[in-house]
């Protein structure tokens, strides 16, 4: 990366297929899973959509996407108010340590303060210190809870008989 910031924009739909790659990339990351197929249509549809459940920034810089960010808006029951919640945050390596992700934040974290939320919330892999050490710089806290994913696609209620 030269010197100047990249230029941090919300995501259009001409940068979705590269969304999707950069997607790829942060599954890759954090050593989980990705398929692309049929992602940049869902994606298209959760931003652009007639009612958008999906937020989105991308850093870019010489024309290439360098990183992005999204989040959604969602509802604490504990504090009986909105919150924001950044679903991704990643940068290619080459971005790293260079003030990019603490732009994305940004882009989130005001988005969050617009819309009346009381807090932001998010997650990241245990092992990735890095990730860590720049959330608490920026005054965040973590806590020690462990995540839980169940595939709907498999899943049959109780009520519906033996699995």
């Amino acid at each position: 990366m030269n010197g100047d910031l990249p230029n941090v924009r919300g995501v259009e739909r001409r940068d979705l297929a590269r969304v999707v790659e950069l997607c790829g990339d942060h599954a890759a990351f954090e050593r989980a899973a990705y398929d692309p197929a049929g992602k940049q249509e869902r994606l298209e549809q959760a931003l652009f959509g007639e009612v958008p459940r999906l937020h989105a920034w991308v850093a870019e810089q010489d024309g290439d996407l360098i990183g992005y960010a999204t989040a959604t808006l969602d509802y604490a029951t504990w504090d009986a108010a909105p919150f924001v919640h950044l679903d991704c945050l990643y940068l290619r390596p080459q971005a790293r340590g260079q003030g990019v992700g603490l732009l994305l934040l940004a882009e989130v974290l005001a988005l969050g303060k617009r819309a009346g939320c009381v807090n932001a919330q998010w997650q990241t892999p245990q092992w990735n210190e890095d990730a860590i050490r720049f959330y608490r710089r920026q005054g965040a806290v973590g806590y020690s809870k462990c995540r839980f994913i169940l595939p709907l696609r498999s899943y049959r209620s109780p009520v519906d008989g033996p699995v």
